[in-house]
């Protein structure tokens, strides 16, 4: 019996605009093997937690550079747990200030890679976190 690909969504959320970063991202976890879902940017929560559902993923990847993790991660954590999604890794790249990563960890985000984080080092963390 063959495993299915790792499935992973690339979201960014919020008024964000820059989309670089998600897309080399999304491209390394595609070459990787894995299947990849990209929203494109200025998503809500409410769109990337429903197009988790829609997807059926393993993993949620946020990037986000704008500011505003602090609002809009706890939003999407709550969506999913609302969901019983509980079981999908979250993972976020992206400008976050060292201070706001144990809250965020609290929330059940499960790694925070920052600026210049090796692509290989994101695609083994995927790799061994999810089992299919």
């Amino acid at each position: 019996y063959m495993k299915r690909p790792v499935r992973v969504l690339i979201a960014k959320v919020g008024l964000d605009g820059h989309d670089r970063g998600a897309k080399i991202i999304a491209s390394f976890l595609r070459d990787a093997g894995m299947e990849v879902i990209y929203t494109g940017i200025r998503q809500t929560p409410e769109m990337i937690v429903r197009t988790a559902v829609q997807e059926d993923v393993d993993v949620i990847g946020l990037s986000i550079l704008s500011g505003a993790h602090m609002e809009l991660f706890p939003a999407i954590m709550e969506a999913l747990h609302e969901r019983n999604l509980s079981d999908v890794l979250v993972i976020v790249g992206g400008i976050i200030p060292e201070s706001d990563k144990e809250q965020l960890c609290e929330l059940g985000i499960t790694q925070i890679f920052g600026p210049g984080a090796p692509t290989s080092a994101i695609v083994d963390f995927i790799k061994e976190s999810v089992t299919n």
